[in-house]
């Protein structure tokens, strides 16, 4: 146990914004990535109504993130230069930017995570170079992402859409997870899959 005085954290400790959740579906011809509304600094919920998601390249990409705001439009930039030089290669583009991520002393401090989808793959990014393809083809992220993995999981069997399981599962979040919203944002993209 610490003697020192609890000193409350500085509004401009980047490790004090927390929460969000990101959930991705991918099922009956659609991909589907949603993300809540919420942006909180300790116990205070800042904003309602951030996009946390949205569509990357020329659209046809799309991409959630969780983590600090700041850090992710920065991985989102970066992505976008890589679709730029890999057109049509998503794959490729994110091992590229996770070997960026890894290697440049600027990115490795940054505190974020991606989800990204194109037609036909999608994949998890974080900042330990890690470059994941979820599986049964459903993942979530952040603080509410395993309440809103686990509800999209079991909804998975159901004749539900895609669209339909991510926005019943981060319902389900949201009643979970306090760093979590019902302002939910959703992008989504014809699958090949």
């Amino acid at each position: 146990m610490s003697n020192s005085p609890h000193v409350p954290p500085s509004a401009t400790d980047a490790s004090q914004w927390h929460g969000t959740t990101i959930l991705t579906v991918r099922k009956g011809g659609q991909v589907v990535i949603a993300g809540d509304g919420q942006v909180s600094l300790g116990q205070t919920i800042i904003k309602a109504n951030a996009r946390k998601v949205r569509r990357l390249g020329k659209g046809d990409v799309i991409g959630g993130f969780a983590g600090a705001t700041a850090d992710a439009f920065t991985l989102f930039e970066r992505l976008e230069a890589k679709l730029e030089q890999y057109p049509g290669q998503l794959m490729r583009a994110c091992v590229e930017l996770a070997k960026d991520w890894r290697t440049d002393r600027y990115l490795r401090r940054l505190e974020a995570m991606m989800i990204v989808a194109d037609a036909s793959t999608t994949l998890v990014l974080t900042g330990t170079g890690d470059v994941l393809e979820p599986e049964a083809h459903i993942m979530g992220i952040g603080s509410g992402g395993n309440y809103a993995l686990a509800a999209a999981r079991a909804l998975a069997d159901q004749p539900l859409s895609a669209e339909e399981i991510v926005r019943r599962a981060m319902s389900i979040a949201a009643d979970i997870c306090v760093y979590t919203n019902a302002n939910v944002v959703v992008e989504s993209l014809a699958s090949s899959r």
